[in-house]
């Protein structure tokens, strides 16, 4: 780092890896944790990534690190939001400045980026899951001397099915697993659901925490108790203080110790408590308070804005605004809007997702009308079935989650919806490559999985006003699972806020007619498709383009057209090309009969990593200039 870096961050400029950390002293950790909060500051002002969680985590990262021999001991951070603190203690500070971006670090923990991260985490609730599973595994290579494994999981991610299989698991296995809580009383947007209200609640007192183990120690050197043993005294002595204390621990109910709730941000006690437990045997945990955007007040204030609030003054806290003027919308806030008016007209609609009602826009039906719009939390599955069930009695619920988080829902979508031919609007956010959140955040497979499953209508609307269309279809109760899936970011048209109309399932339409090569896309790709077919005619080829809309039912009429043209073919999707548009068009004509060539345009079959969406189409060939260059290539 340079001179005046070392004089800003005085002691984070000098930790290149845990090792250094362990060097200091544990009254200069504040310090340290000071540094990190004014580095992330800076870093993160001109730089935007995910700011709250990891100013919130800080303390708890430095102790970990400090405490635990990382990286022979592991850690396994739940979501990544809150590890940003971890990047920079384990080799990556001087790097830090290619957060997030094409070809640099990764925005959350990337086992192929460092021996640090242990485990891959984008979506919430699988740290304990893969914590336990590496726990075990040590214990089966007897690995001397023992690696401790930790899981770092938040509040709101622990309410996730995932996390309670996890828990039950450990409660059930001989292992010495230890999950920190890091309990903010927040998730993106104001955590929700009853385990939060207990969290908020439960306290548990230090004092007998530590006499209770000294007994056990006591007791087990004496030979007066063995570990077989230890589960029924264990659950004598949770009894016991359910009695006295009128309060019962759903974690000590699971044979799980719990020590807490902790103050999250004094350093120097976590690291005193962490190693009075880390050797103890059997799982255990450790519940600390934190407060998300800790150390920077506007974030204090309002953690949801300051999840990722985009490039803003580190000095006075203002967020950079847009240049004045009318901006198209962004997909989602059409949605919100277009939802809202809908469910005003239509008493049966309701608007469900899962923690996520800024992200999906659906809190703007949620502030208009409260009583008909579900959060149920980190619970994609859940929020599936639940709209299965409000489907059976009736409502025509619109479910909006995330393309890559709904994969975690897909058992639900079939048994609990599509079986019975439920209309359920599945509302797909984030459809195709999102950009900066990389690897874990793009949408690419939602066609592909949805597209296997009888009676599921999906469309992808090329602009605004189609999307509007879409949504006011959707609501008419003549049909099954109904999906629609858009993009993050924002659309073309300021006019946007057209009298909508219902579109005709299953048809598709013709952009512009030519004879050299066909074109057929999906989405708002079209406008791309239409810029690359404009160049291609200044070059002599004449293109014909198909905007499909539907890919369930795919609209036959248009393929033959297409088919009797006689010419080759390019498809285009922000999708993978396996499985998705380019493989129902081949599937189509090979099944009807005609031979033709068909270049297929979209994600290729392997992991996309981040970067601007810009970047990554050009990575993966699917960009304005790599659907010209296609369509003139084809006709070759």
């Amino acid at each position: 780092m340079t001179q005046k870096s070392e004089e800003k961050y005085p002691l984070l400029s000098h930790i290149d890896s845990p090792a250094d950390l362990r060097q200091l002293s544990v009254n200069q950790l504040p310090e340290v944790c000071a540094d990190i909060r004014r580095f992330l500051i800076d870093a993160l002002s001109s730089n935007p990534g995910h700011f709250a969680s990891g100013m919130g985590a800080v303390e708890i990262t430095v102790a970990l690190h400090y405490v635990f021999n990382t990286p022979y001991d592991r850690i396994v951070w739940d979501v990544g939001h809150q590890a940003y603190g971890h990047k920079l203690l384990t080799g990556r500070r001087d790097r830090f400045d290619t957060n997030r971006k094409f070809g640099g670090l990764s925005g959350f923990p990337n086992p192929a980026e460092s021996e640090y991260d242990t485990f891959s985490a984008g979506h919430a609730s699988n740290s304990i899951s893969a914590a336990l599973g590496m726990a075990i595994a040590s214990a089966l290579k007897n690995e001397s001397p023992r690696r401790n494994v930790v899981a770092v999981i938040g509040d709101a991610s622990i309410s996730g099915g995932l996390a309670f299989e996890g828990l039950n698991n450990a409660a059930n296995v001989k292992n010495n697993l230890l999950i920190v809580l890091n309990d903010n009383d927040m998730s993106i947007d104001r955590n929700v659901g009853s385990l939060n209200g207990y969290l908020a609640h439960l306290t548990t007192s230090r004092r007998y925490n530590n006499l209770r183990y000294k007994v056990y120690r006591v007791l087990r050197k004496l030979h007066l108790v063995n570990e077989r043993q230890k589960g029924v005294i264990q659950r004598f002595n949770n009894s016991l203080k359910t009695l006295f204390s009128g309060q019962q621990n759903i974690f000590e109910g699971l044979n799980i110790r719990y020590f807490g709730p902790f103050d999250g941000h004094d350093v120097e006690r976590l690291v005193s408590v962490l190693t009075d437990i880390k050797d103890m045997e059997g799982p255990r945990i450790l519940h600390i308070c934190t407060t998300k955007g800790k150390g920077f007040e506007p974030a204090e204030k309002d953690p949801a804005t300051w999840h990722a609030p985009g490039k803003f003054d580190p000095e006075t806290g203002e967020r950079v605004k847009p240049a004045p003027g009318p901006h198209p919308p962004k997909y989602q806030d059409v949605f919100g809007e277009t939802i809202t008016e809908l469910a005003k007209a239509n008493d049966k609609i309701i608007g469900i997702t899962a923690a996520m009602p800024s992200g999906t826009s659906m809190s703007i039906m949620q502030k208009e009308m409260p009583e008909r719009v579900f959060d149920v939390g980190i619970s994609e599955g859940h929020a599936v079935t639940f709209a299965g069930g409000l489907a059976k009695e009736g409502w025509q619920p619109f479910c909006a989650i995330y393309s890559s988080f709904l994969q975690r829902g897909y058992d639900h979508i079939i048994h609990d919806v599509a079986i019975q031919h439920l209309p359920v609007t599945f509302c797909i956010d984030r459809a195709g490559l999102v950009g900066e959140d990389g690897v874990t955040h793009h949408g690419c497979y939602d066609l592909a999985y949805l597209r296997t499953i009888p009676g599921m209508i999906i469309a992808s609307p090329s602009n605004e006003m189609m999307m509007r269309n879409l949504l006011f279809t959707a609501q008419e109760a003549n049909h099954g699972p109904f999906a629609i899936r858009y993009p993050r970011g924002s659309g073309k048209n300021v006019d946007w806020r057209q009298e909508m109309q219902s579109m005709p399932i299953g048809k598709g339409r013709k952009v512009c007619d030519g004879n050299d090569v066909a074109v057929i896309s999906i989405g708002p790709i079209c406008y791309d498709v239409q810029q690359a077919v404009a160049r291609a005619a200044e070059k002599g080829v004449s293109a014909a383009h198909y905007d499909m809309i539907f890919l369930k039912p795919i609209d036959e009429q248009l393929l033959k057209e297409v088919a009797e043209k006689g010419c080759n073919i390019v498809t285009v999707e922000d999708a993978s090309i396996i499985g998705g548009l380019g493989s129902a068009v081949i599937e189509w004509l090979n099944d009807h009969g005609y031979s033709r060539k068909v270049t297929r345009l979209g994600i290729p079959d392997n992991f996309v990593a981040q970067g601007t969406v810009a970047e990554l189409r050009k990575l993966c060939g699917f960009d304005v200039d790599a659907i010209e260059k296609s369509i003139i290539q084809v006709i070759k």
